[in-house]
């Protein structure tokens, strides 16, 4: 284990000429030493030196071996032992979101109620009247008071109208499925006790009828007129700042979870001007129409040296635990009156399907309640028989919560399961109240269930939902410790070399890209994640302090952490 002191002494440039062997036409742009490189290959080799040229990793072997690879002009990394790992790869969050969170009020760390109203109170006070104010991230469950009055656990919107009078406020909950508004911004949108629910969608209601403030599932979308007008930030700033968090974070891959076409074409203008480092895995979210317009013309697979690549579409079968919008077989067991919500129609998602089949796309469905995933294991199923034998890997996109019967059907189908470690101990202090203790052992957050059933499981932190922190994501995985110091259900954690694996190898077989990442090997993409401690053997309970030390994409240092 290396200490805060050990991380100055890290990545030492350390060319020589005693080191400068190679010709010219040879040498590395890019070599490692004195590390611990751990290939996750299958094999499961472990080297102490890497060489890479032209993005693409060239040697693998001990000091002396790559040593030869070293020219006047290649950049040598002096590891002093360091962990290094094939590139993190985020198997799902959403990556302009993660930009935008930095711009936004952060209420992750709120504790109650009026820590919030506190909070947009000093962000009035510095906006100009009129000016939309947002924020990101607040969860009733976590709070250390209840509200009163509430409706279900949720407070009412006049303390926060209070100190908002003339500034329209949206504040999106931690599950990015339900959004809290004050009176100026329902006023704006038309919104009043006779406003009707959207399908698959409610508006929370006092016991009067009147809204309280609180939108689940697709009602936020009522709220629509109050968000225009708004000055919005640069999206290439946007973009730019997420790219910046995610390789602090020592990720080199980022499936994101939810791009329209614009978006796509943003990446692609960063892509040609070389400002977009990162590796994107897109799934695009569109209507039916727009996609059957748009899928041929937009699909693209490694565009601009492996940075981006089109070729998935994802829907969403239904909402989130927290907000009781995730559609369960059995009413929730806090909200008897409710089952969740279908938030896309199963003739859409049939119809979505047939679009992916055609255009050659995967399809990813989010799905966290347990009918949530049946029915997209039924649609997945009909699907794939009716297209006849194929390498289809179609996703789903969560699966939080499943009904016993539907566990082996992942492997028997052949669907990964695209699951995040973090929400198992983010969730787990209230997971029982809302499904009940029996539902929930059985059926939720069972990666190892699903792992003995031959599924492939998938990682990622659904930022910005939860930190987009693989080492916290990590230590959920494999700890399932919740903040309470308790354990969720321990007999589903993973090991630490498949939680490794399902941010390395499995997310890049959940985009078809295992030939070129996941894995170093010769030959593959150069890269890189290098970490303060071994994550694979030194105590559970200091997983969580380890840093990143440096990405590489590409053969490119792109971050380099410590001192």
């Amino acid at each position: 284990m290396l200490n805060r002191n050990s991380l100055c002494c890290l990545l030492i440039l350390a060319v020589t000429s005693t080191t400068a062997c190679a010709p010219a036409e040879d040498a590395a742009d890019l070599v490692l030493l004195g590390g611990k490189i751990v290939t996750i290959d299958d094999e499961g080799r472990e080297v102490s030196a890497l060489a890479a040229r032209d993005g693409r990793i060239v040697a693998l072997g001990s000091d002396s071996e790559v040593g030869h690879f070293i020219g006047s002009d290649t950049e040598v990394l002096e590891l002093a032992g360091a962990l290094a790992v094939p590139g993190f790869i985020e198997g799902h969050a959403h990556y302009m979101r993660v930009g935008q969170s930095q711009l936004e009020l952060n209420l992750t760390a709120v504790e109650n109620w009026g820590d919030v109203v506190n909070m947009v109170a000093e962000a009035v006070a510095g906006a100009e009247p009129g000016q939309l104010i947002t924020g990101r991230g607040w969860h009733q469950e976590k709070w250390n008071l209840r509200p009163e009055p509430n409706v279900d656990g949720l407070p009412y919107h006049h303390s926060l109208s209070a100190v908002s009078p003339e500034n329209p406020v949206i504040l999106t909950h931690a599950s990015g499925h339900a959004t809290f508004a004050n009176d100026y911004a329902m006023q704006i949108s038309g919104i009043s006790a006779t406003t009707g629910d959207p399908a698959g969608g409610e508006i929370v209601r006092d016991p009067s009828g009147n809204p309280i403030g609180l939108f689940r599932e697709t009602a936020s979308g009522l709220l629509s007129a109050a968000r225009q007008g708004a000055m919005s930030p640069d999206p290439r700033r946007v973009a730019l700042l997420a790219q910046e968090e995610a390789f602090s974070k020592g990720i080199t891959s980022f499936h994101d979870a939810g791009a329209g076409w614009g978006t796509v074409d943003l990446w692609k203008e960063m892509v040609d001007d070389g400002s977009l480092k990162i590796r994107i895995y897109s799934m695009i979210r569109a209507n039916p129409g727009s996609l059957a317009e748009n899928m041929d013309k937009y699909r693209m697979v490694g565009y601009g040296d492996d940075r981006l690549t089109v070729r998935a579409i994802k829907v969403s079968i239904d909402g989130a635990l927290g907000s009781h919008g995730a559609w369960l077989l059995e009413p929730y067991r806090d909200l008897p009156s409710s089952a969740g919500f279908n938030t896309t129609p199963i003739a859409d998602v049939k119809e979505t399907a047939r679009l992916a089949m055609k255009y050659e796309y995967q399809f990813n469905v989010h799905a966290i309640g347990d009918r949530g995933n049946r029915e997209a294991l039924d649609v997945f199923e009909d699907a794939y028989n009716s297209a006849g034998q194929g390498d289809y890997r179609w996703r789903i996109e969560h699966a939080q919560h499943l009904n016993s019967d539907d566990i082996p059907r992942f492997a028997q189908i052949g669907v990964i399961a695209s699951m995040q470690g973090v929400h198992a101990t983010s969730d787990g202090p209230w997971i029982a109240a809302k499904l009940g203790m029996r539902r929930a052992e059985q059926g939720a957050y069972v990666w190892r269930k699903l792992i003995e059933s031959g599924a492939i499981v998938m990682n990622g932190t659904d930022a910005p939902v939860e930190d987009l922190d693989p080492i916290a994501n990590y230590y959920s995985t494999v700890s399932r410790r919740m903040a309470s110091g308790d354990v969720l259900f321990p007999d589903q954690r993973m090991t630490r070399v498949e939680a490794l694996r399902s941010y390395t190898t499995n997310a890049a077989y959940g985009a078809f890209e295992e030939e070129l990442k996941g894995t170093l090997e010769v030959g593959k993409l150069a890269d890189v994640t290098v970490l303060s401690q071994d994550i694979l053997t030194i105590e559970e309970d200091l997983i969580s302090e380890t840093e990143v030390v440096a990405t590489i994409v590409g053969g490119e240092l792109v971050y380099r952490g410590g001192n």
